[in-house]
């Protein structure tokens, strides 16, 4: 127990140069309790700022009191606490997972440039994240389980607690006659890190009593096997990555399939959508990037779409259909487009625009997205030709065709934004301005 504390202190000394603020992940349990103990006197110490947040999910009747102990022991530490109420639907998909992605969400809020994040996982921990992973087949990057150490929004996440045992932790409490709150849910087995925690690890670990030792040593080889797989690809990855995050299939071609599957993965992980399965790697070279030329391949995953276009992949985003939707808009305004598409201004300028001020003035200016019958005479083409068509020639991506703004003057094209402006509206004294 002598160097529980200068342990702690030794990976936040690491960043003592740069640390703006330190935030702990306050559950009230007894590992963040243990965290708040040792910030507590990291800051007399110090002399950092401190915050702790807890969420309150109100998905127990002891929330309340839980929330009121978290508040007492911080301002025994004088250390801010902020409570966070938030609300889950319960009968949504994983409550366990979504509970904990809105913890992290609302922990986001709080980390800015060179601050710590504190969360309290440990060495039994890692070994329960390591067996989900090996249920759910995982490979060498999600066996590598949990980092002590990641970069974490604009700032970074620390684990101080990763090498301790729960045992370890629980020993140090009581030896500083702490209390913590206990989360019943933690013992119901119909989660599955909760059956993993009472029914597996136990038995595992009386057989083998140094279990969660090696599991973290085979997590911590996993993590290697990761950033040497990262190193050796990464100048491949580069040529491969386009500047609007879509991925060359010609660039791809030129890898065995191993390389290849690796180098996609890295390009979900590139646009921070989650990893998919060998099958839906399988799936998307197959039925998308070598799908025929004329057709217009779509995979369908989780919150995403995987596209074709011009022999390129692109990792398009699930969206509402706003081909309907249109809205009015006048000089020196600022429109809101809906889908978070940004907004739209038309502002007055002096010979650097490229509308007419003259053909816009005292008329009806709509903006929509539904180019359905419209046709235009871009300014530097001979002839009018429907938007169809000139989508097309433009080189639009098809996905993007019914999401650019297209904006209208007494019901005829004046711009489709980012692409033409018609030459009867052509001039200098107008800007448009999309800001995404």
């Amino acid at each position: 127990m002598d160097d529980f504390y200068p342990h702690f202190a030794n990976q936040l000394n690491q960043y003592s140069s740069s640390i703006e603020k330190v935030v702990l992940a306050l559950s009230g349990g007894m590992d963040s309790r243990v965290l708040l103990h040792m910030l507590g006197r990291y800051k007399r110490e110090h002399e950092v700022e401190c915050l702790a947040i807890h969420v309150h999910h109100g998905l127990s009747d002891n929330a309340g009191q839980w929330a009121e102990k978290c508040q007492k022991w911080c301002d025994d530490e004088s250390i801010n606490l902020i409570v966070e109420n938030i609300e889950l639907d319960k009968q949504q998909g994983n409550i366990e997972s979504n509970a904990r992605n809105a913890r992290y969400q609302v922990l986001n809020n709080y980390i800015g440039a060179n601050d710590l994040l504190l969360t309290g996982q440990h060495l039994d921990d890692q070994a329960e994240t390591f067996l989900l992973a090996l249920k759910r087949g995982s490979g060498p990057k999600g066996l590598a389980s949990m980092s002590s150490d990641i970069a974490w929004n604009h700032g970074r996440l620390v684990r101080p607690l990763l090498s301790r045992s729960r045992h370890e932790i629980e020993q140090y409490a009581t030896l500083n006659q702490l209390s913590w709150v206990e989360d019943e849910s933690n013992h119901d087995t119909r989660f599955d890190r909760n059956f993993i925690r009472h029914k597996v690890v136990p038995v595992m670990a009386a057989r083998w009593p140094s279990f969660s030792l090696s599991v973290a040593r085979s997590a911590s080889l996993c993590a290697e096997q990761e950033q040497l797989l990262n190193e050796l690809l990464s100048q491949p990855f580069s040529m491969a990555l386009q500047a609007d995050s879509s991925i060359d299939i010609a660039a791809l071609h030129s890898h065995s399939v191993l390389a290849r599957n690796r180098l996609l993965r890295m390009w979900f992980e590139h646009n921070h959508q989650l990893m998919p399965s060998k099958q839906h790697i399988h799936q998307l070279w197959q039925d998308v990037a070598l799908a025929k030329g004329d057709a217009n391949p779509i995979l369908n995953l989780t919150n995403v779409q995987v596209r074709r276009f011009q022999q390129r992949l692109y990792l398009v985003p699930d969206f509402s259909d706003v081909s309907l939707w249109q809205a009015s808009i006048s000089l020196e305004q600022t429109l809101s487009l809906p889908d978070g598409l940004g907004q739209l201004s038309i502002l007055e300028t002096k010979k650097q625009g490229q509308l007419s001020a003259k053909a816009l003035v005292g008329r009806e200016i709509k903006v929509m997205f539904n180019p359905e019958g419209l046709s235009a005479h871009p300014c530097e083409r001979g002839h009018s030709r429907k938007l169809k068509k000139l989508f097309q020639e433009y080189g639009l991506p098809s996905w993007l065709r019914r999401r650019t703004p297209i904006v209208l003057v007494d019901d005829k094209v004046a711009a489709v934004v980012g692409l033409f402006v018609d030459k009867a509206f052509y001039g200098q004294d107008c800007e448009l301005i999309w800001d995404k």
